[in-house]
């Protein structure tokens, strides 16, 4: 919620000087390159590792006003950074370029500070800061929101998990690329918060798909039921955002399908963990396998509406 007075939601300075850091950005696909993009244009110095060089002669050709250096592993990417953030895969990737011989703590040195925005389990996010604290070393878990769109505008909203201390390390250089940074409380916090957010918009989506079925089985124009309903409770921003797509089979771009069901596995484990139903959540992750088996995959969440048949309608 957006009106508790703690913790505190962070809005992002756009105009203040930035005192210029040494940054190691580890993982440069669809959202980490345009943070390494913003963190550049903001004046810092970059170093940058991505397992795939092939991303990162992609990454240098789009931004050829950017001298950023190329390190050949985490490790070398860390040693001499004062920030290191990382946007990686899932928790076998994480721990790899973090914990493994080869990662991130083997050089970064004490003092520096560690920033993930990889979407995980809560379980790695503690361990790695438990490690972190052990090495003196600042760690934060900002799992992000704001989609791709987000991250090209500099608008993500982050959710940040983390001692107070780290955050506050951390903020200055988040907000290069953050409108919004939100401390949510202790290490592994902000990854819950995700999970939340991630059911959120799953359940969101499969309730827009049924909508926007029956209005084209009733023949309605689906421009006037989105001027009518998008003004009052059932506005959302994946009515906003994906409506005219959803209405016209477009799903090639976005948030992938693969992605979400590994964020709803996590939050599953994580309600297990506790002992917690999940009822609507298994059922749209279930839901979701089923494009999956469409060969939707890579498709954005919104070919959810794929699983349900057209009725008539336009």
């Amino acid at each position: 919620m957006t009106n508790q007075t703690s913790p505190a939601a962070e809005p992002a300075a756009t105009d203040a000087p930035v005192q210029p850091r040494r940054i190691a950005v580890i993982g440069l696909g669809v959202m980490g390159g345009p943070i390494a993009r913003h963190l550049g244009n903001a004046g810092h110095v970059l170093t940058l590792y991505n397992r795939t060089p092939a991303r990162l002669t992609k990454w240098r050709e789009a931004n050829p006003h950017l001298n950023a250096a190329i390190a050949n592993n985490p490790a070398e990417a860390a040693q001499n950074a004062e920030v290191v953030i990382t946007c990686v895969g899932n928790d076998d990737d994480l721990a790899d370029v973090v914990l493994g011989p080869q990662g991130v703590f083997t050089t970064l040195p004490k003092g520096g500070v560690f920033i993930d925005h990889t979407t995980v389990s809560a379980r790695i996010a503690r361990q790695i800061a438990v490690e972190a604290r052990d090495k003196e070393v600042h760690c934060v878990d900002a799992p992000m929101t704001g989609a791709q769109a987000g991250a090209e505008a500099g608008t993500l909203t982050l959710m940040c998990g983390g001692r107070a201390d780290a955050i506050a390390q951390a903020t200055p250089v988040m907000r290069a690329y953050a409108r919004r940074i939100v401390h949510v409380g202790k290490a592994g916090t902000g990854q819950a918060t995700k999970m939340a957010n991630q059911i959120c918009i799953a359940s969101i989506i499969a309730g827009l798909s049924e909508a926007l079925r029956l209005a084209q089985a009733e023949h309605l124009d689906l421009d006037k039921v989105y001027e009518a309903i998008s003004g009052g409770a059932a506005q959302s921003w994946q009515m906003d955002n994906r409506w005219q797509t959803m209405a016209t089979d477009s799903f090639d771009f976005g948030f992938a399908v693969d992605w979400m069901r590994k964020d709803l596995g996590l939050a599953l484990d994580e309600g297990r963990g506790l002992g917690l139903s999940l009822p609507v959540t298994a059922l749209v992750d279930q839901f979701y396998a089923d494009i999956q088996a469409l060969g939707g995959g890579r498709q954005d969440t919104s070919a959810l509406i794929r699983r349900l048949p057209r009725k008539g309608g336009k």
